[in-house]
């Protein structure tokens, strides 16, 4: 009975090490979140930045819709029997 007590113990030290290796983890994943966000209010604050960031945005928005027309126009094709 002892040693069942023994192990039990050692296992949830085992565990708690871990876990804490876990949160320690996860603690730094937070903080450089934290600082990229802020980096990027930062740099939101120039105009040239800013600018460039919605260019982007808008270049990725018409990309997909471009991508979405392209599939609706085959669908129309395959809908009336062409190829």
């Amino acid at each position: 009975m002892g040693n069942f007590f023994k192990n039990a113990f050692n296992d949830m030290k085992e565990s708690a090490r871990a876990q804490h290796e876990v949160d320690k983890a996860n603690l730094a994943a937070v903080k450089a979140e934290s600082k990229a966000q802020w980096e990027e209010a930062k740099a939101m604050g120039k105009p040239e930045t800013r600018k460039a960031m919605m260019q982007a945005e808008r270049d990725k928005q018409i990309a997909e819709a471009n991508e979405r027309k392209t599939a609706a126009e085959a669908r129309i094709r395959a809908a009336k029997g062409e190829k």
